[in-house]
């Protein structure tokens, strides 16, 4: 397990973590390999990607810890990037373009002209086949990623800075300064707004992964329990949004009654990020600050009125700007997005309704087009280690 951030001093910095009892992080690596400050990170399975303000996304292989290579596509500053499984990445930037790129051989497959201002925030659906994102024309855009093209185009009247899918893909949520509105997909309407006092920097969904073990030979009335009982479980697994802003303190929010179920003071200046993953049922929340910390925390949610509790932390002493955990698959360790998207995926293909499709967006031969303009620069420049270690191995052998 690694923390990455970027920040403000141009550097992405890598932290290995050891779970246990005791959590401990240790300085990995720093690696300087932007011309400006760092303003989006992202993590798939094996790589790691960075946008900064020099306009260019930085790729980072962490099972050999090199630098990869960069993406030259964009023509602004770099605002959002998001994996979709293994094989995809979406970026946005200021030039209004969403770029979609084929993570196998780094081809960008599309290059779309999403916003007539800037691009600020995006999300992929669960499945794949829909994306979602806001700009500073005050709008809100549909995409469909299975041809390419816009689906809707709704309205706001401010623009929007965030824009997030839950992680069943039935709800998504927009944020405008410091209020967030939760819609609902099949009717697009406004189901709840939460408003806080302070600009929403960053939000997260917490879910609760349910497995049926070792219930041994099921009969049908108790097959019927557990599945109904799954099923309930599942559908009010999603309703917390973990919300941070330009304050010290992280509150949770109920997304079905939108009451504030708990806050608490997580640092001593505003909040830049927050990122949250489950391990072996432990639901773990990492927030990044300006006061330079990282902060890594155990939530309970059967005890979540009294909230979480710190694990581990680590003084950067950098001003932070992005944070991502990078999750090795060999561990078992896997995000909450990646298995409710796995899920979602599992039953909509055993709903007869939905129609299936034949060829996708994906592997369209269109991208032949939009693939004469992308422009790699391979590296293969390794990460390098914290400047502390340096200094300790020269006080050693003096």
């Amino acid at each position: 397990m690694e923390l990455v951030a970027g920040c403000y001093e141009q550097v992405l910095l890598g932290f290995a973590t050891r779970p246990g009892q005791s959590w401990t992080v240790v300085p990995d690596f720093t690696h300087h390999a932007h011309s400006a400050s760092l303003s989006a990170v992202a993590v798939n399975n094996r790589f790691v990607v960075t946008g900064s303000r020099d306009e260019t996304i930085q790729i980072y292989d962490m099972k050999k810890k090199i630098e990869h290579g960069a993406l030259i596509q964009h023509n602004g500053t770099i605002t959002c990037l998001e994996f979709y499984g293994t094989a995809h990445l979406l970026s946005g930037a200021e030039d209004g373009l969403i770029c979609i790129w084929n993570t196998k051989r780094w081809e960008c497959l599309k290059s779309i002209k999403a916003h007539k201002g800037h691009v600020t925030s995006l999300s992929i659906h669960p499945s794949g086949k829909l994306a979602l994102s806001v700009g500073t024309d005050k709008t809100l855009r549909t995409w469909n990623l299975v041809e390419g093209r816009s689906a809707f185009i709704k309205n706001l009247k401010q623009n929007a800075h965030i824009i997030k899918w839950s992680p069943d893909g039935e709800k998504y949520v927009t944020v405008i300064t410091n209020k967030v509105d939760i819609y609902r997909l099949d009717t697009a309407s406004i189901t709840g707004t939460i408003t806080t006092e302070k600009r929403i920097s960053s939000l997260r969904f917490i879910t609760v992964s349910t497995k049926l073990r070792g219930v041994g030979k099921l009969t049908d009335l108790k097959y019927i329990k557990l599945i109904t009982l799954a099923f309930l479980f599942s559908h009010s697994k999603d309703s917390i949004l973990v919300i941070a802003g330009d304050d010290e303190m992280i509150r949770f929010y109920s997304c079905d009654s939108q009451k504030c179920l708990c806050e608490f003071k997580a640092h001593e200046n505003r909040i830049k990020d927050i990122y949250s993953f489950e391990r072996e049922g432990q639901h773990v929340i990492v927030t990044a600050s300006s006061d330079g910390y990282i902060k890594m925390w155990n939530l309970d949610l059967d005890k979540i009125k009294d909230g979480p509790s710190l694990l581990c932390e680590v003084n950067t002493k950098a001003r932070l700007t992005c944070l991502a955990v990078w999750l090795d698959r060999a561990s078992e360790m896997k995000e909450n997005t990646d298995k409710t998207a796995t899920s979602s995926q599992e039953t909509e293909d055993e709903k007869s309704s939905v129609t299936r499709i034949d060829k996708d967006f994906w592997t369209t031969k269109r991208v032949k087009i939009a693939k004469r303009k992308r422009k790699i620069i391979p590296e293969k420049q390794k990460l390098k280690a914290p400047v502390q270690k340096k200094k300790k191995k020269q006080n050693s052998s003096a």
